[in-house]
């Protein structure tokens, strides 16, 4: 869970941790992925172990534009690690799954941002299943099929207009 009123955040300590203990593959979908610092360096990290990430995002159905923008702002270290980023783009993507090693998974309410990490009420469900993690990544591998797959070079040549609109929502990150 995540609550500003005991000041917990257990669920960003699970996703860490998560993040770093993978060793074979690591899936995450989550319309709201706006990671810190620390969280991309994990992230990275996990792909230089030989750890296939692939990260699915809400794309052009998404209901929090500034959320939208910042998430493409950070695009670019990912990429350039070589972590698959695939925007779903058939309608409003709005589930928040990881799949970890196909052995382990959490599903609930926590995006994949501070605000949720550090400001709101949230809850996970964490299960140490094989069948279950099966599960959530057949259905993560399903819903690719709705995704286009972004590209550094296509991520290097957005628009000047969208790379300040990303300035733009920057500035109010913490806000969303």
């Amino acid at each position: 869970m995540s609550s500003p009123e005991i000041g917990a955040s257990t669920v960003r300590t699970m996703y860490y941790l998560s993040i770093i203990c993978a060793r074979r593959s690591l899936f995450i979908a989550n319309p709201y992925f706006v990671p810190d610092e620390a969280a991309i360096d994990a992230l990275i990290e996990s792909k230089g172990r030989g750890v296939d990430v692939r990260i699915m995002v809400s794309g052009a159905y998404n209901d929090n534009w500034l959320a939208r923008q910042n998430s493409v702002r950070l695009y670019g270290r990912l990429l350039a690690a070589g972590i698959e980023i695939l925007e779903y783009n058939r309608t409003n993507l709005h589930h928040k799954t990881m799949v970890v090693d196909d052995v382990w998974a959490t599903i609930g309410t926590t995006n994949f941002d501070n605000r949720s990490f550090a400001h709101n009420e949230e809850n996970n469900v964490c299960v140490y299943d094989a069948a279950w993690a099966q599960r959530l990544h057949d259905i993560f591998l399903a819903d690719v099929a709705g995704c286009d797959r972004v590209t550094l070079e296509t991520w290097r040549n957005r628009g000047i207009l969208q790379k300040g609109t990303e300035i733009f929502a920057s500035l109010v990150q913490d806000q969303i």
